[in-house]
């Protein structure tokens, strides 16, 4: 029976093919395993073949916890990528995020609403960036933050009020979603002078999806960039095809509702960039100022949420500095209405609640990734005593290093006297805020510290002078704790269990709160 030669054809094509792809495959494994310049360094197998591995893990929102694990395996310097160095020192904090020889991967300019109009955030060149910071960081500025303060204080007063409506019935409340409106609500007031009002209404809740969908695919397009290329994000096209014509036209109400306006009608981000939209040479863009719109709700108003629920989780779960907390803020304030300024700053064991719960629960818990400028020296780079070499991403896992032995003992215990304790030396005191990264570190941290401090101590204090609160009885009172069964790293009840979107995602806690007698009169209205 005659071969048809087609067949023949056919056949060779698939083996010569499959033959060349094994090759390939055999060299590049090779290559990346022995002969590569960041060979020398351990680290997961799959980690050294792709950077699908990263997103694999940001997939399923928990990189923050593998690569903790990693370092657990492999020791401060791991190999999790084919050109990516992970590190967990105070050292490498110093090298790569207080160093102007270092700027963002270019990964970040895909995660801004425009490529052609970088944010504050997505910059990778040094001078717009340092531009932009300055004149957009003005507004989340310790200074600016006293002129804001009386709006941030009705805010959180409604926030009290409709805890105060929850503890009538004993109803429980949510604290992540009662402590998200009022951070996005915030967001809004600051850029634009916009109350969004999430506290009061539905009407712009529709939002809430779009973000949470843009922090996640955002993560997994940063650790994993070529999987833009894959469309892995398809599934999200629908959320977005649904509400960004409609998020769209609310940004547009915002800020043209605001440009009518006096520009020192309000204080907030607009009357700060007002006159550099109206210069001829190097101001801002209309383009770029709905960027940074774009960027500016989930940036101040999405972050602050982790710090406020972590907060609220660890003081319902450890009752002695729930006690010390409560004793501290009703003997220092007469009333509700004193919560604030100079007094509330000079609440020591208030702030030593706050940083010991973000650093058990950073807002940004992954990998803040860096890289070397691009033939800035022929200076070789330098990172905690290893030569970087050429091409290398570099980068700090925040949550490996909060929970590392060496700079807090018993890691995993919420003890906010370790920031004041007399018993430290000063060395480890000095050791303890060289590893304390919330918001990242140098040129390109979070300019909204201030805000975020201010917001949460408003908040917890206020709580605490009008509300005694426990966690809610049964199932609910868990939720946001970790339990057994749900994997390494999740099983502590005692911890309040992140999820690694870009920003930390969450759920919980879920509190019961009771007035104080003769305290809650005033919120009666």
């Amino acid at each position: 029976m005659a071969v048809s030669f087609s067949n023949v054809s056919a056949s060779a094509a698939v083996y010569y093919t499959a033959a060349a792809f094994t090759s390939f495959l055999l060299v590049y494994v090779t290559y990346q395993v022995l002969l590569h310049p960041l060979s020398k360094y351990p680290g997961p197998f799959l980690a050294k073949l792709t950077d699908g591995y990263n997103g694999f893990y940001a997939f399923k929102s928990e990189l923050h916890l593998r690569t903790w694990q990693n370092k657990l395996k492999y020791g401060s310097v791991i190999r999790q990528g084919p050109n990516k160095l992970v590190f967990s020192s105070i050292a490498a904090l110093q090298d790569i995020y207080k160093n102007d020889r270092t700027t963002k991967p270019r990964a970040y300019v895909a995660l801004g609403p425009n490529l052609s109009s970088p944010t504050t955030f997505s910059a990778i060149d040094r001078q717009v960036h340092r531009s932009r910071r300055q004149l957009v960081g003005q507004v989340v500025s310790e200074r600016f933050m006293r002129m804001f303060e009386p709006t941030m204080i009705e805010q959180v007063d409604l926030f009290t009020r409709k805890i105060f409506i929850s503890a009538q019935d004993a109803t429980p409340v949510n604290v992540t979603k009662r402590a998200r409106y009022l951070g996005i609500d915030l967001a809004g007031l600051l850029g634009f002078g916009y109350n969004l009002n999430l506290q009061t209404s539905d009407e712009n809740k529709f939002i809430l999806p779009m973000l949470d969908a843009g922090a996640y695919w955002s993560s997994i397009f940063l650790h994993w960039p070529n999987s833009r290329r894959f469309r892995i994000g398809l599934v999200a096209l629908k959320i977005f095809r649904q509400v960004r014509p409609k998020y769209l036209s609310l940004m547009e109400k915002m800020i043209t509702s605001r440009a009518k306006q006096d520009k020192n009608a309000r204080n907030d981000l607009y009357a700060i960039v007002a006159d550099s939209l109206e210069s001829k040479s190097g101001g801002m863009r209309q383009s770029e100022l709905w960027a940074e719109a774009n960027m500016f709700l989930p940036a101040a108003g999405d972050t602050t949420k982790t710090a406020l629920c972590a907060v609220f989780f660890y003081l319902s779960r450890n009752l002695s500095c729930y006690e010390k907390l409560a004793r501290e803020i009703r003997s220092t304030f007469g009333a509700g209405n004193e919560i604030r300024g100079p007094a509330l700053a000079n609440c020591q064991y208030l702030r030593a609640c706050i940083d010991e719960a973000l650093r058990l629960s950073p807002p940004a818990s992954g990998i803040l990734w860096r890289e070397p400028f691009p033939n800035d020296s022929d200076q070789a780079f330098v990172v905690d005593g290893h030569v970087i070499p050429k091409g290398t991403i570099i980068g700090v896992n925040v949550y490996s290093v909060h929970h590392n032995e060496e700079y807090f003992p018993d890691p995993f215990t919420f003890q906010p006297e370790r920031w004041l304790s007399d018993t430290v030396t000063p060395e480890k005191k000095k050791a303890m805020r060289d590893a304390f990264m919330p918001f990242s570190l140098g040129p390109r941290g979070c300019a909204g510290k201030p805000m975020a401090y201010l917001e949460v101590s408003l908040v917890v204090a206020k709580t605490l002078w009008y509300f005694n609160f426990k966690p809610a009885p049964g199932s609910l009172g868990k939720v946001g704790s970790g339990a057994s069964g749900m994997g390494r790293g999740r099983d502590l009840s005692g911890e309040y269990q992140l999820f690694d979107n870009f920003t930390a995602s969450h759920d919980g806690p879920y509190l019961v709160f009771q007035c104080r007698e003769g305290f809650c009169k005033e919120l009666d209205s």
